[in-house]
Parts: structure tokens; sequence; C-alpha cells
């Protein structure tokens, strides 16, 4: 069966980025048959008044400029749907993933494409999907009361029903660098293909 690698890069540093290179480590290790690569820092819009009326309106009804608004949400979201795994480098921004992380979610998380409003509650609609989050930071600890970059993407995550979710973390590199290296490492060597 082939396996369909989904590269997020959410680093604003193309080269010199511990996170890029742990998520080069990554790919490595999985091995896969195809990866697409979206780069988040050659930008991604923000949602608009413009983008939200033509989300909402039913696609069948949507005029050619509203089909044209949504081109990259669907192109992101068709991304994210042909992928077996998605592995999202989104390193530690003043507590938080990058801007452009948070941009991608708002264009991927969609009522009604990625998840669904039932009587039980939202429901996703993209499982059995794996994602793993590959993050780093200068002073923040991940999971600390101070970080909101990998619960974030967890909750996002797992609220368009991908669930089965890693973490390689390579934390506080400014406080610890060869042994958040290491501990990176260790998670990288753990992972399945």
């Amino acid at each position: 069966m082939a396996h369909h690698i989904l590269r997020i890069d959410g680093s604003a540093r193309k080269s010199g980025s511990i996170t890029r290179d742990l998520t080069d480590q990554v790919i490595a290790k999985l091995g896969a048959e195809t990866v697409t690569t979206r780069d988040l820092s050659d930008g991604v819009p923000l949602l608009t008044e413009d983008w939200v009326a033509a989300n909402f309106t039913p696609a069948a009804e949507r005029s050619e400029a509203q089909r044209a608004i949504l081109a990259t949400s669907d192109t992101l979201v068709a991304e994210l749907t042909a992928a077996d795994t998605i592995v999202i480098g989104a390193p530690i921004y003043n507590f938080g993933a990058p801007a452009a992380v948070k941009a991608w979610i708002d264009q991927v998380a969609r009522a009604g494409v990625t998840f669904a409003y039932t009587p039980e509650g939202p429901k996703g609609l993209l499982t059995g999907k794996r994602a793993i989050i590959v993050t780093a930071s200068g002073g923040t600890k991940v999971g600390s009361e101070i970080e909101f970059a990998v619960n974030h993407l967890r909750h996002v995550l797992g609220f368009i029903g991908i669930t089965d979710v890693e973490l390689v973390a390579a934390d506080q590199m400014m406080i610890t660098p060869d042994q958040s290296l290491a501990e990176a490492g260790a998670a990288i060597t753990g992972l399945a293909a």
C-alpha cells in the first residue's frame, strides 16, 4: 500500500531552523513513497469577511468569485485528505504556533468539509490518519502552562478526526540544547515507520 505524507513547514526560517531539521529527520525515518510539502512561510491567506461568506454559501450556489476565494482552502483540504500521515513542523513563537500555522488551521477546519456538527456534538471527518507534531522552542517547555502550540494543534487535529498524534519536541533550546536535541532524536528513533 502506498504511503503518502503531507509535510507542513511552519517555521518562518527556511535555513537554520531546528524544527525544519527535525522534520527532515522524521520524513527520512518514515520513508514515504510520496511526500507533499506545504511551506507555510510562503504565505497562507487570512480569513476575510468574503471568505466566511463563501464558506457558508452552499457549494452548488457559490459564485465564481466565491469559488476563487475558497480555492486555497480547497487545495489545503485536498492535501490533508490525500495524506496518510501529516507531519507538522511548528516551532513555538511567543508561547504559541507561528501565525502562518494558525492561518493554515483556519483554512482547513471547515464545517461540512473536515468536520460536521451532529446531535452528539462535532465529528471529525478526516479519520484514519496519523499526525506527528515536530516542535522546537527557545525557552518555552512543551506541555507547560505557558505553552499554547502543541495542545492547540492536538485539539484541532482531533476535532477534524485525526486522533493518532505523536510528538517530537526540542524545547528549551536556549537552556538545555544538547539534552533537548537528544530527547528529540530519541523520539524520532522511536517512531514507527
